[in-house]
């Protein structure tokens, strides 16, 4: 069996259910359940015997040794982050603690239940440590994209957290042997996105009759992954990356931030359309930017490809429709994550902006 932290968010629901859809080999799923993690991600699960899952943090030593000990995992995947930028600017100590402080206990967990597992086991035992491009920094509009050897540059409390934790993962590797791979992946989309970041955020204020707030003048560039071609490169990674490897993976799709939310009032305007017959463009709002908004990110995702033969099967074009129709179709999981914290949240966020 393997261990999946941070199962329950976003990325790692996904990929939990994906992994218990393709194989037989069962999951132990360990998170935190805040703001982010959701058990209702994983209701088709419920009564699954090859999903076991454990409320708790990837800091708590005792119990993630707890958990070692019994299920004796042949490979950990680590998703369990704080992972919002704004969230991090508004308070960047929880970043620290989650994804430095943390990280780092697991790691020391992990690497004494490693030490003592037999040769033949020690062996075929991996760490895969899941990241972020944001690690890399900004690019200006003509840059080469982001290569695995390019220099870390984080701009945000959330990213400089996140760098520190791909430095301890390479650093156990390097020091202690530990058998680790570390990704990092571009933006991600898809179901079961918690309604903060941009494309969800779009979706639910536009069915909502609210204002669509745009950063700025709306022209950062990202790299669009679809969540479940993002799981499907994390298993070819945890199945034939080379150890001590990075791995970029991105989705070789490049959009300014302004042309994301024009392509889902579109669809949603075929999908959906508003009772008055007008589009939902005319809610979109410009408000102030945020601080330190890297300008553009983008991911040169050859290496895995080459070297693992992954590539992604979604365009942007497929990815967004099926991302939008799954909302609509799933309206009463979005209520249902749509807590008073939650609003509170976005209404502190966006009308310090407006």
């Amino acid at each position: 069996m393997i261990l999946v932290t941070g199962g329950a968010g976003f990325i790692g629901s996904n990929f939990v259910l994906d992994w218990c859809a393709q194989n037989n080999e069962a999951v132990i799923n360990l998170d935190k359940l805040t703001y982010a993690g959701n058990l209702e991600n994983l209701a088709t699960l419920k009564d699954n015997p090859r999903h076991i899952f454990t409320h708790g943090d990837i800091g708590d030593t005792p119990l993630v040794s707890k958990l070692l000990a019994e299920h004796r995992p042949r490979a950990i995947v680590n998703f369990a982050a704080e992972s919002h930028v704004d969230r991090s600017i508004h308070g960047p100590e929880d970043f620290i603690q989650t994804n430095i402080v943390s990280t780092f206990h697991l790691l020391e967990a992990v690497r004494a239940y490693w030490l003592a597992l037999d040769a033949a086991e020690k062996s075929a035992f991996r760490f895969l440590h899941v990241s972020t491009d944001e690690v890399y920094g900004s690019l200006a509009k003509n840059d080469p994209a982001f290569s695995e050897t390019h220099r870390y540059e984080p701009n945000s409390p959330y990213s400089a957290s996140k760098a520190a934790s791909d430095h301890l993962v390479r650093a156990y590797h390097h020091t202690y042997g530990l058998p680790v791979l570390t990704t990092n992946c571009s933006n991600n989309y898809g179901p079961y996105h918690f309604p903060e970041k941009l494309i969800p955020l779009m979706i639910v204020n536009a069915l909502a009759g609210k204002p669509l707030p745009v950063y700025g003048d709306g022209q950062q560039i990202r790299d669009w992954l679809y969540v479940k071609d993002h799981c499907s490169a994390i298993r070819c990674v945890l199945a034939k990356g080379k150890l001590g490897e990075v791995y970029n993976i991105g989705g070789w799709n490049e959009k300014a931030n302004l042309d994301i939310v024009h392509t889902v009032c579109g669809l949603l305007d075929e999908l959906q359309p508003r009772p008055n017959g007008k589009s939902y463009r005319e809610q979109i709002i410009f408000v102030t930017d945020r601080p330190g908004h890297d300008r553009r990110y983008a991911i040169d995702a050859r290496k895995i490809e080459r070297e693992l033969g992954w590539k992604p099967v979604e365009t942007f074009e497929t990815g967004i429709r099926k991302t939008i129709q799954w909302y609509l179709h799933n309206q009463q999981w979005v209520r249902h994550v749509q807590s008073g914290d939650y609003r509170k949240w976005v209404e502190k966020n966006y009308a310090e902006r407006v």
